[in-house]
Order: structure tokens, then sequence, then C-alpha cells
């Protein structure tokens, strides 16, 4: 997959993850994280355009950080729900 792809796939499960804290659901919560890590990782070897690196580089910090200090409440899923947004809006630039 192409990074464009790899993004937006990422940004799907960012808001599902949103809906699952929200909901308590801590099995898809902990499946989809999985999942998005592998998209990720996917990613990391991806060839991105330099104007995409430093969206790329926050969002992998943030992303280890919120999956690491997982929190099924409004705010957790509020930073997930965030990224989704930002993530659609500069898969154009990956």
């Amino acid at each position: 997959m192409e990074a464009k792809e790899l993004t937006l796939n990422i940004a799907i499960n960012l808001g599902r993850l949103c809906r699952w804290a929200m909901e308590g659901r801590k099995e898809r919560v902990e499946q989809f994280l999985a999942e998005t890590q592998e998209y990720l990782k996917a990613l990391e070897s991806a060839p991105k355009s330099r104007r995409f690196l430093p969206t790329y580089e926050w969002f992998k910090n943030d992303f280890k950080r919120l999956s690491r200090d997982v929190h099924m409440d409004a705010d957790w899923a509020e930073s997930m729900l965030t990224w989704a947004n930002i993530l659609i809006h500069r898969a154009s630039l990956a």
C-alpha cells in the first residue's frame, strides 16, 4: 500500500478507537490499536513526501504515548478522533 492509503486506513481506525473507547469496548480497542500499529509499521517503510513528515513524526510519537496509556474516557477518545481528522486532511500530502 502507498503512504496515502496507509494514512487513511490509520485515520479510519482512529475513528473506530474513539467510538469503542466511549462505549467501553476494551477488547475492540486493543484489537484496533494492534492493527493500527501494523499500519504504522508499514507506513514507516513507505515513501513519504517531505511535506508529510512533520505530521507523521508528530502522530507517531503521540500514538505511541496514547497506546501505552489507554483510558476508556472522553479525553482519550477525543485525542484519537482529533488525529483521525488531522490524518484524513493530511493524507493527500503523504
